[in-house]
């Protein structure tokens, strides 16, 4: 989701600069950089020329990735098969470990160096594949405060340079008028449910939502905002006759919500963010949890727990995951009182913690920015040494 972002960054530090360089196919512009890789509309429209969409790598769990490897592996020989025929300068390979270290190895045998911008979280499972960023990885642009610290450790060329959602405005749209345009009552609390951005994790979870959302009744609004990754219709059918508002964006929803339930995942940075109180709720196959639980080396799910060092938010997953214990959790933080105020100066810290101090002088910079300007730098010692 960074990589639109990503690109505007590097296209302003690159006009500012007056760097020459070329991220991607050939330019006949020396100072234009041209883009192409894995994304989707997001980066299309910021100019990627996306030769794999992004939502057919979209897969979660073992058991799903197993069925769906012969169709990823042809991806991956395609993405592979564009870089030989144009030959880019620089590689930048953006979260999605079990794909992009691979990518970063095929582009480590061609010489092309590589950035890797929202590092693998390999501090939370599987430590010992750290190696791969090191063997692999030119540098890595990590957007939490404790990575730097771990991947360093590990001698991994790392740099915290802010976390992106740490810089979101709050959301134009007043409340009245999110109202008026989605048809929800203003004079309701409203409630975001989040069940994830992947089909298998919604069919895992939206349900046991959807089953505390009745429990907790008509006196909320329930708003559940449609990931890009996600059809409107696929959505519809689990949700059926229940009193749920499809809406484009999660950001305003989850500013004009009393409270969340959301999925593990970015999603709970996103109502950190937007200073919304939740309950982070998440369950897999028994086979994936079975296989993936004695490999996770953190204490704690829910990434602003991990972020505060302290329970912030409550987590209920797994067989912890059901719709009494979700309403239960949900009507602590709803009242005002000593509950909700501990949860709202949590997720302040949170975010204070996710953001890099601005430079003395010169223009304000979000971590796209950051990135760009090491990323450039990066190429330009490149350019310089071919």
């Amino acid at each position: 989701m960074y990589g639109a972002e990503l690109i505007e960054a590097l296209r302003r530090a690159a006009d500012l600069a007056g760097r020459p360089g070329r991220v991607g196919r050939p330019s006949s512009h020396e100072h234009t950089l041209e883009f192409f890789g894995v994304g989707g509309d997001r980066m299309r429209a910021a100019g990627c020329d996306t030769v794999v969409d992004a939502k057919d790598l979209a897969v979660v769990g073992i058991t799903e990735i197993l069925s769906r490897l012969p169709q990823i592996l042809g991806l991956y020989r395609h993405l592979i098969a564009e870089a030989d025929r144009r030959k880019p300068d620089l590689a930048i390979v953006i979260d999605s470990p079990a794909f992009n270290w691979r990518v970063a190895r095929q582009m480590k045998k061609r010489g092309i160096p590589t950035v890797y911008y929202v590092a693998p979280q390999f501090w939370a499972w599987r430590q010992g594949r750290v190696r791969l960023l090191r063997d692999y990885i030119d540098k890595a642009l990590v957007i939490f405060p404790f990575e730097e610290q771990f991947y360093r450790e590990r001698r991994v060329d790392a740099t915290f340079v802010g976390h992106p959602l740490a810089e979101l405005p709050r959301p134009a749209i007043e409340r009245g008028d999110f109202a008026a345009q989605f048809h929800v009552d203003p004079a309701k609390p409203w409630i975001t449910l989040m069940p994830g951005s992947r089909v298998k994790e919604v069919r895992m979870n939206l349900p046991t939502i959807l089953e505390a959302a009745a429990q907790l009744g008509t006196a909320y609004e329930f708003l559940l905002p449609v990931a890009p990754t996600l059809d409107r219709s696929f959505l519809m059918s689990l949700i059926g006759p229940e009193e749920i508002t499809l809406v484009p964006d999660a950001l305003p929803a989850l500013w004009h919500s009393r409270a969340g339930i959301v999925a593990s995942g970015t999603a709970t940075v996103e109502a950190a963010m937007m200073h919304t109180p939740f309950v982070m709720v998440y369950r897999v196959s028994p086979l994936t949890y079975l296989l993936g639980k004695p490999r996770v080396k953190v204490p704690r799910f829910a990434m602003v727990n991990l972020i505060a060092g302290e329970e912030v938010v409550p987590e209920l997953v797994q067989q912890d995951f059901t719709a009494e214990k979700v309403v239960g959790k949900v009507n602590e933080i709803l009242p005002d009182g000593p509950a909700r105020d501990r949860v709202l100066e949590g997720l302040a810290r949170v975010k204070a913690r996710l953001r890099v101090p601005q430079p003395t002088s010169g223009p304000a910079q979000d971590p796209a920015d950051r990135a760009a300007d090491i990323i450039l730098a990066l190429m330009a010692r490149g350019l310089a040494g071919s």
